[in-house]
């Protein structure tokens, strides 16, 4: 017998047909599981008639919207390759991708026409989802669809978010769906009367995975956005319209900035998960004051994502841990040998299991230098473990530095900085220093209602906390930080940011 997924979408219409499936909450506009199943079976027929066969790659390019969706559907029953594309990329960035994967049809919203126009090429067809697609779709026939969906088949392509470089398309099979989704389920109860929020951008892994894919699986709601809104947000949260909330530190940093933060009761939504970079205690500290216990998680693309997710019952005591590993997640931290390290020591923390995607596409280099022998993924991230099974990712390989011949995990340093009254974010890099190798060059933005503090009071509150080693030597005044569209910040972009005075 064939290892094969259901389905999804054939069989929750079957479960539960007259359920909401998703709803737009710009728009109004509302589809059932029976309805989402009839869109994706039109869509599959769709790209059918249009040549779209087994194994072509499909590219996507639009903002948050029921449609993508039932587009990812039809690729999976065609067993054709969905690619979304950063729509906050110009042309000049996204050519070099197309020329990667190669789609036979690029599908887009509107608002990227004028990109899309860039892109053309003989031989790439376009189709415009606000201009015609949905009567299209109307008017095509169900398509029956493959029955199941082979485990280790490529669903679709997830093109990294370029932190350190270049971008490279991730690999998603249909096992790392389902793994995810008891990944992810387990751990926050998710069933089939809870509701959640899309709004983190599509083509980044939590915009589709955390938890929109896993809520259409387990037969919940999802209500859309096309994007981060904190007024939409704020109101969805009073009004008590959601169970389950997943955000990047960024999303966490500007609701806790909302004029309407202190008056809204948090604890009516079940669940809170944090990942993509660590949070900073002083907004879980924040959180928690308001009835919201905040659980950091870590996984990455690779990784379907959810690996890591800490638990709310210990989200205080364990602050700073990304929990524990979730239940279909093999770890390890091993020593620059591939040793495991005792616990309490660090060293690189390495994923394995049916959830890791099986690599690069077309990048036998990557995929050689990305596993180990054995088959273990580098996760290229520093981390350790207590005592308790609780983790803690220490920094990241690339971003250590040694200054004096001791180890500097930028991570530490941004967490304390944090913790001034005057600091909203910081980020820290290693630069050459003729004396220790290395020292810090520390990046800070300021809460607009403090007044700046001079460097001097930011190194003597650091080294009251900190080694002294570790103390960053210069600190310098940014507006804002060059980041990823999951809100992580691009530090090897910070040397390039325009510096205040």
């Amino acid at each position: 017998m064939s290892r094969e997924i259901a389905d999804i979408t054939a069989r929750r219409a079957l479960l539960s047909p007259d359920n909401l499936a998703m709803e737009e909450l710009v728009g109004g506009q509302r589809v059932t599981y029976r309805g989402l199943e009839d869109r994706a079976a039109r869509a599959a027929s769709l790209l059918a008639d249009g040549g779209v066969r087994m194994g072509d790659r499909v590219a996507i390019l639009c903002r948050n919207r029921i449609a993508f969706f039932e587009i990812l559907f039809a690729c999976a029953k065609l067993g054709a390759i969905l690619v979304p594309l950063n729509w906050r990329m110009p042309a000049a960035e996204l050519r070099p991708l197309l020329a990667d994967c190669a789609p036979c049809l690029l599908l887009h919203g509107a608002e990227d026409t004028g990109v899309v126009r860039e892109l053309f090429q003989p031989g790439l067809v376009t189709l415009d989802l606000d201009a015609g697609y949905a009567q299209r779709r109307g008017a095509a026939r169900p398509h029956p669809g493959r029955g199941g969906w082979p485990a280790d088949d490529i669903w679709y392509l997830l093109y990294t978010s370029g932190t350190t470089g270049t971008p490279k398309a991730v690999i998603y099979t249909y096992a790392m769906a389902f793994v995810n989704y008891v990944n992810i389920s387990q751990p926050i109860g998710l069933s089939g009367r809870d509701r959640t929020l899309n709004f983190l951008p599509l083509f980044h892994t939590a915009g589709i995975n955390l938890h929109t894919l896993p809520t259409l699986m387990a037969g919940g709601q999802v209500l859309v956005l096309p994007g981060f809104d904190a007024d939409v947000m704020i109101g969805l949260l009073a009004e008590g319209r959601l169970d389950h909330f997943f955000g990047v530190p960024a999303v966490y940093l500007q609701l806790s900035q909302h004029p309407r933060f202190d008056q809204v009761d948090l604890s009516r939504v079940r669940h809170w998960g944090c990942g993509g970079a660590p949070l900073p205690d002083v907004l879980v500290r924040r959180y928690a004051e308001r009835g919201a216990r905040v659980c950091n998680g870590m996984g990455m693309t690779e990784t379907g994502p959810t690996a890591f997710l800490g638990d709310p019952d210990h989200a205080l005591e364990k602050i700073g841990s990304v929990g524990k590993p979730q239940i279909m997640v093999g770890v390890r931290i091993v020593d620059p040998l591939g040793r495991d390290v005792p616990v309490g020591q660090a060293g690189e923390l390495l994923f394995g299991g049916l959830g890791v995607t099986p690599g690069y596409w077309r990048q036998p280099a990557a995929n050689q230098a990305a596993f180990t022998e054995d088959g273990w993924l580098r996760s290229g991230d520093i981390a350790r473990c207590d005592a308790d099974g609780y983790y803690y990712i220490v920094g990241r390989l690339k971003e250590m530095f040694i200054s004096g011949g001791e180890n500097v995990y930028p991570a530490e340093v941004e967490n304390v900085l944090t913790q001034h009254a005057a600091v909203l974010e910081a980020a820290v890099i290693g630069v050459p220093d003729p004396q220790w190798g290395e020292v810090g060059r520390a990046f800070v933005r300021l809460k607009p209602s403090q007044p700046a503090p001079e460097p001097e009071e930011l190194a003597r509150f650091c080294r009251d906390r900190l080694a002294g080693f570790k103390v960053p030597r210069q600190f310098l005044m940014v507006a804002e930080f060059p980041r990823t569209a999951a809100g992580k910040v691009q530090k090897h972009k910070l040397d390039r940011q325009q510096v205040n005075p």
